[in-house]
């Protein structure tokens, strides 16, 4: 199997999620503005879930193209990370749903912190695929947004029987930490 395949299976996997997450939506029983106010924990849930879906979308296509040998180890770590975020539609609504309770609220943390870490094991199996002077390694380096996201996600977590507040904080520190797209790997890719 190429990369590709792979991409194409889990690009249809997050649009699966993406819809998941809006069909939560119930049409108000009222016909005025208050009626989508009443919706504002659900629509800013599905707002953070969809930008998250959609920055693993897009750091996921640039890191399936530094694939040299596609292995069934590959595929199980994808189907690992696949796995985790398919849980993000029912966490979000579950979230929306309470008004940011904190066991919801801790809960989406975690599943959170359990994608990161699913993606850092499918972006180390295929760095371990290149030599240690390829330009991938190289512009790979230190890999900071990698390192902190996990401990955001984990803080966000605990803190969410703190505040919501502070809760909310750590998910749109991540957030804008990676909403601009990864662009050591697009600087290997025209390094090749």
């Amino acid at each position: 199997m190429k990369a590709n395949r792979m991409e194409a299976f889990s690009d249809g996997v997050l649009a699966i999620i993406i819809t998941i997450m809006v069909l939560e939506f119930k049409v108000p029983e009222g016909h005025d503005w208050k009626a989508l106010v009443e919706l504002g924990p659900k629509i800013l849930s599905y707002i953070f879930s969809f930008v998250y879906v959609g920055i693993y979308w897009n750091n996921h296509h640039h890191l399936l193209h530094m694939v040299r040998t596609m292995n069934g180890r590959l595929m199980w770590l994808n189907l690992l990370l696949l796995f985790w975020l398919s849980l993000v539609p029912f966490t979000t609504a579950w979230m929306g749903e309470s008004y940011f309770a904190a066991t919801p609220t801790a809960l989406y943390g975690f599943i959170l912190l359990l994608a990161a870490l699913s993606y850092w094991l499918l972006q180390r199996a295929i760095i371990n695929q290149h030599s240690s002077d390829s330009s991938f390694i190289l512009a790979m380096g230190k890999d900071w947004k990698g390192r902190l996201s996990p401990l955001l996600y984990l803080i966000a977590a605990l803190t969410a029987y703190v505040s919501p507040w502070i809760s909310g904080f750590f998910f749109v520190l991540v957030a804008v930490v990676w909403f601009v797209p990864d662009k050591r790997i697009e600087q290997a890719l025209r390094g090749h």
